[in-house]
């Protein structure tokens, strides 16, 4: 059993406590909005007013927040992580940011504080985080993979070591390019077989099994050939953000990424016309807003 600091509980973090807390870690908890982890204190979290109090009772910290400033904010902010901590913790980032930033900010962490760092973004979506099933992608040295993994598998069916710090992000931004893009395909697929006449509900059925096949097409497609856009599973601008960051990591190595490129471009727009904060299932909408 380890004492764990979770820090950021939105979507996908108010999923992955109760799992930690199943297999009996004592779990800390933080969140910007205090009423978004009511309902994990009423399962055995303990609430913290402030960061300090969380890392002064972690030996492992879990963060799970929307953007690459979000987590410096936390980390190096006045009375952030950095501020408390010492040799020995870890920090784990399972929010989705920059493979660049991110090696920054390890170096920093351990030269003000001495506190490892590992980068273990996750897919699966909120599905995946609330049956435990999401795939980790992570970047660390060997030592604190091993000293992560036991956390790591509470949340997880699977956790694949990529390299050194930056490593988990840089892959998390791979799997981001083709979940945006797919997306973005899916819902131009199921705009044209309503407009064709299909039954577009059978899509998913119709296509299982095949190369079309994936966990987005049977999540989203049901989702959009009914107009069922709640719960929301996936937020537009998370999605915007990761493909804005995959077109960036391209540039910044030299390569081209067109289909990203207009993915970002289209889904930012979309985005933009009051969609930001809705689920991803709402691209229909660019093509049958009235429909």
């Amino acid at each position: 059993m380890k004492r764990l600091g979770f820090l950021g509980i939105g979507l996908m973090g108010s999923e992955m406590v109760p799992h930690l807390l199943k297999a009996g870690h004592e779990v800390s908890v933080w969140n910007r909005t205090p009423a978004k982890a009511t309902a994990l204190v009423e399962q055995g979290a303990r609430y913290c007013a402030t960061i300090a109090e969380v890392v002064a009772g972690a030996d492992v910290l879990l963060l799970c927040l929307g953007d690459t400033a979000a987590v410096e904010s936390v980390v190096f902010g006045p009375q952030g992580i950095s501020a408390h901590g010492h040799a020995g913790q870890l920090l784990l980032d399972l929010s989705s940011i920059d493979p660049e930033k991110t090696r920054q900010f390890s170096r920093r962490l351990r030269s003000e504080c001495g506190m490892g760092w590992v980068d273990c973004p996750v897919s699966g979506g909120v599905a995946g985080a609330r049956d435990a099933s999401l795939v980790i992608m992570a970047g660390g040295t060997d030592e604190e993979i091993c000293k992560a993994e036991p956390v790591l598998k509470c949340i997880g069916q699977r956790l694949t070591h990529m390299g050194p710090v930056g490593s988990g992000q840089l892959t998390k931004v791979c799997n981001q390019m083709i979940v945006g893009c797919n997306a973005m395909v899916i819902a131009e697929m199921i705009a044209l077989a309503q407009s064709g006449g299909v039954d577009a509900k059978k899509i998913p059925q119709a296509l299982a099994g095949g190369f079309a096949d994936s966990r987005p097409l049977q999540i989203l497609s049901p989702q959009m050939a009914s107009r069922t856009f709640e719960p929301i599973a996936w937020r537009v601008k998370t999605l915007v953000k990761d493909l804005e960051t995959a077109v960036k990591v391209s540039r910044d190595v030299g390569n081209s990424a067109p289909m990203s490129e207009t993915a970002a471009r289209l889904m930012g727009a979309h985005g933009a016309g009051g969609y930001e904060d809705k689920d991803l299932s709402t691209l229909i909408c660019m093509h049958q807003e009235n429909k």
